[in-house]
């Protein structure tokens, strides 16, 4: 007896058993029909694509005894899938769902943003008066969605399932269901596990008082009227500031953050100044690794100083192959039982061989580091060589990196990072007739008079590619990519600011968020590609790890500029 989590065996519900062991709390897993028998209440942090998770229940045996859970009034909880599965169906797929919610989960237009909607964004209670709302959602506050498909909120054409919603929030001009609430359900599109202080409160409430004070209720309380929620000028999506942690073996062989000027991470020199904090010191030898800390520390002081998300990026080979990996594999999960935000691991994401020949998929890979704690995947290389074949034969043959793992866990879950470098035209600028004439940036100051197109490059920024990055750019997300995380070869580590003629060159391209990195040397930086771009987030590493730019400072900045942010730390 007690309560108990549903697994339906993809996605990372590591993190909200992460996050119940924060709030002191215990609890099983469903492993068996039969456990759904023994729970008094029921939280299942349904991850991954609709269709995948339907299969994954009904292969299990789950899908019916969910069902009549449910219908006995115990106490329940969906997040995310968890939520949409109680909905008729879902256009992400062809398998029903449970039909207690008689609407169907369609898929965001993008005609006026980019989807998935990923980022924190503010929510809006449909019955403030509801018993539900005291002390579970507060409007002042942002919680973190990753999502391409939702339900809409439409009391006039569908008054049945609008009965069911208690809040709502807004992306681009659609206002979409944030939350339901009847009786003994409780569901959320949001992620309470990856909403830092406001999602651990929620969930604090709902532990206390599970179905709030409805527990074993059998019969349907009499819903109050829903009147529509006409779309606000502004939606209330927060841009958001990345901490990311570049990590990688030290000559000692001991994992650690360093970061990189134009990609060489090696010191220059010997005459370097010891951090504040002795943890975070720089190593002092002369060509070593360089050492700005141990990454599960930092990614505990970034979290508590507010960063809205989280990057590990292990940029060294392996000493054996991704799976077998255990410090990485060990570094996830210390992490993600530390931070209550979304984390993106990057590195060896892609199909290779043990030493022992056994083959692993990147899909199992990924489903690794899901499974000890990941949000969503980076994927470098391996990206280029897919949008390679498929520009020359022209279709897709669905075997990709970016494909298997999208195909399982939804695009949202596949960040693709690209290294691209400019390549200057010589001559006549205004004669040039090449293949990416329309993609060529012209300089202005400083540069007045120069051209130039970005490059594809793959290792690490070692061997270019006849690739652009706008080739690049719209091949991923063909491919299902959910995200780009754009880096620079050209400003790594530089201090002169992120490039914006790069940013906006793909932001102009792609219909998915995009992540600014490398250059940023300064809090006004932040403010330029936010302002100058309308980039979805930006990232940045040295400066963070140094302490010469706090992240409070950013986003005060942008507030101050009138950029919209999720305000507070994750304490």
């Amino acid at each position: 007896m007690g309560l108990f989590l549903l697994d339906y065996g993809a996605g990372n519900v590591q993190s909200l058993a992460n996050t119940l062991e924060r709030l002191g709390r215990s609890f099983r897993w469903i492993e068996s029909p039969s456990d759904f028998d023994d729970a008094t209440s029921l939280i299942f942090p349904g991850v991954g694509a609709f269709q995948t998770a339907v299969d994954g229940l009904t292969s299990r045996g789950f899908l019916e005894p969910l069902r009549q859970y449910i219908s006995s009034g115990r106490p329940y909880f969906g997040i995310c899938i968890g939520m949409q599965v109680l909905f008729q169906s879902s256009t992400e797929g062809s398998a029903p769902g449970l039909g207690i919610i008689p609407s169907v989960i369609d898929a965001f237009s993008n005609e006026d943003k980019t989807v998935p909607h990923m980022g924190w964004n503010s929510v809006h209670l449909i019955d403030p008066q509801s018993m539900a709302d005291e002390g579970l959602l507060d409007e002042a506050l942002h919680y973190y969605f990753v999502h391409s498909y939702r339900a809409t909120y439409d009391p006039e054409r569908e008054p049945g399932a609008a009965q069911w919603v208690h809040s709502v929030a807004q992306y681009g001009k659609e206002v979409f269901v944030a939350t339901v609430q009847r009786d003994n359900v409780f569901g959320c599109q949001f992620h309470p596990e990856k909403s830092g202080d406001a999602g651990l409160r929620l969930l604090d409430t709902w532990l206390r008082e599970p179905g709030l004070a409805r527990s074993g209720s059998q019969v349907q309380s009499p819903p109050s009227q829903r009147v529509p929620f006409p779309p606000r000028p502004k939606d209330g999506l927060a841009k958001r500031i990345i901490a990311c942690m570049d990590v990688r073996t030290n000559d000692q062989g001991d994992l650690v953050v360093t970061k990189g000027d134009q990609y060489d991470v090696r010191e220059k020199n010997e005459n370097k100044v010891a951090a504040p904090d002795p943890s975070l010191a720089v190593a002092v030898t002369g060509g070593a690794v360089r050492n700005l800390g141990k990454p599960v520390a930092l990614a505990a002081r970034y979290y508590a100083a507010g960063a809205d998300e989280l990057a590990l990026l292990n940029i060294t080979s392996f000493r054996h192959s991704p799976l077998r990996d255990q410090p990485m594999l060990a570094v996830v999960r210390a992490a993600a039982a530390t931070v209550f935000v979304p984390l993106t691991i990057g590195g060896g994401i892609r199909d290779t061989v043990d030493p022992d020949g056994t083959p692993r998929s990147a899909l199992e890979v990924a489903g690794a580091y899901f499974r000890a704690g990941a949000d969503k995947v980076s994927i470098g290389s391996e990206a280029v060589y897919a949008v390679e074949r498929q520009r020359a034969t022209s279709v897709a043959d669905g075997n990709s990196a970016i494909e298997t793992i999208a195909r399982v866990y939804g695009r949202q879950a596949v960040v693709v990072s690209v290294d691209p470098k400019r390549v200057y035209i010589d001559g006549d600028v205004a004669a040039f007739d090449g293949p990416r004439k329309s993609e060529l940036v012209r300089g202005s100051g400083e540069e007045e008079g120069k051209a130039w197109w970005y490059q594809c490059t793959v290792k690490g920024g070692r061997e270019a590619r006849d690739l652009s990055v706008v080739e690049l750019a719209r091949g991923v997300e063909v491919l299902g990519a959910g995200e780009i995380l754009l880096n620079s070869i050209d400003r790594d580590g530089t201090g002169r600011g992120f490039d914006l003629d790069l940013v906006s060159l793909v932001r102009q391209n792609v219909r998915i968020p995009v992540v600014a990195s490398s250059g940023a040397g300064h809090v006004s930086h932040f403010v330029d590609v936010f302002k100058k771009t309308g980039v979805e987030a930006a990232l940045a590493a040295g400066i963070f790890h140094r302490e010469e730019v706090q992240i409070d400072e950013v986003k005060g900045a942008l507030t101050k500029a009138g950029v919209q942010v999720r305000n507070g730390s994750g304490l």
